[in-house]
């Protein structure tokens, strides 16, 4: 459905040039828009690249000029442009029904208004939420606990007892409540820790494709309200991840390391158990956390270990010239030698 931009404007309460019946129909980057797409502009450096642009309309931070366009002036462009995003096109309204071949167990517990897709299997004492949708070949396993207004794409697993609370999205191929990664050797053969806690996952959580977040060993593993987790990331046993935290690609947090309030994990972090990571604190893509240790609280880390960042790029910088160094060292030693 088409606005205008004197609509979005007032949305967005943004402060607009040019003109207010612009129509907006769409969403796309600068260099493949139409005219009635909307772009956006977050830095001064893209400028060129939105006044190329065939979109007539544009969302841009204060003091920037582009000749012959409508212009919605923000604070922060690209946190608008995904308000706008949101506003131009909601998820579509859910329609409410069991699938005929849906397997519902008579004690479980569903709210009026829910979607229930193909050969979803739903175990006994289950409790799902008004206004949840459940995607084809879901399992939801005995006693586990889907809030309200939620959404688990197709092929989602729920271990019994998994609890999920509202608005938590849950994208294809994820598994919530497995058993941790817990042995005992006795010297011949390892032996099995339990694996009999559980695991709860905040209000406004989103957890992207083929992710795994296990159960607690003895205690609870939990992701707490707006966190968002990338796809092919691994959430050890009795992990606790904080507010508003985010975690990218293939990371791994192994049992019981702790990540506060806002923190920000790169792409492929290696964390090992009983790490914490205080609030604020910033992990560089690959970095490499030992076990124990403690990242303080606004601190940014990078590399293997994991160190601030300024020591890393010094060190890195050094590295770099290894191959220099030696062969000065080479024609050192000879010169000695002679």
């Amino acid at each position: 459905m088409a606005h205008t931009a004197g609509e979005l404007a007032k949305y967005l309460e943004a402060k607009m040039h040019g003109d207010p019946q612009a129509r907006i129909a769409g969403l796309a980057n600068p260099e493949t828009a139409e005219a009635e797409d909307l772009i956006y502009v977050d830095a001064p450096k893209h400028a060129d690249r939105a006044a190329r642009s065939a979109a007539r309309c544009a969302i841009v931070p204060a003091d920037t000029m582009l000749a012959g366009k409508t212009l919605l002036e923000v604070t922060n462009p690209k946190l608008a442009f995904a308000k706008a995003a949101a506003w131009l096109f909601p998820k579509p309204s859910l329609r409410p029904e069991i699938h005929p071949t849906a397997i519902v167990a008579d004690t479980a517990r569903l709210a009026p208004n829910i979607r229930v897709g193909p050969y979803v299997v739903i175990e006994d004492e289950v409790e799902i939420g008004s206004g949840t949708a459940v995607d084809g070949f879901c399992f939801l396993g005995r006693g586990a606990r889907v809030g309200q207004n939620c959404w688990l794409h197709p092929r989602v697993t729920l271990y019994a007892g998994a609890q999920l609370k509202d608005r938590v999205e849950v994208h294809t191929g994820v598994v919530i409540g497995g058993d941790g990664f817990g042995y005992v050797f006795d010297g011949k053969q390892h032996i099995k820790f339990p694996q009999i806690g559980g695991v709860e996952i905040g209000n406004d959580v989103e957890i992207g494709c083929n992710s795994t977040i296990d159960r607690g060993s003895l205690g609870q593993t939990r992701i707490a309200k707006g966190a968002k987790i990338d796809n092919l990331v691994q959430v050890a046993h009795n992990v606790q991840i904080g507010e508003n935290s985010v975690v990218a690609a293939q990371t791994g947090i192994s049992g019981s390391s702790i990540l506060g309030v806002g923190v920000v994990v790169g792409g492929q972090v290696g964390i090992a158990d009983h790490c914490s990571l205080e609030d604020g604190a910033i992990i560089g893509a690959q970095a490499g956390i030992p076990t124990g240790k403690v990242i303080r609280r606004g601190q940014t880390v990078w590399g293997t270990p994991a160190r601030p960042i300024e020591r890393f790029k010094e060190q890195y910088g050094w590295f770099s010239r290894l191959p220099e160094l030696a062969g000065r060292i080479s024609k050192l030693e000879a010169k000695i030698g002679s």
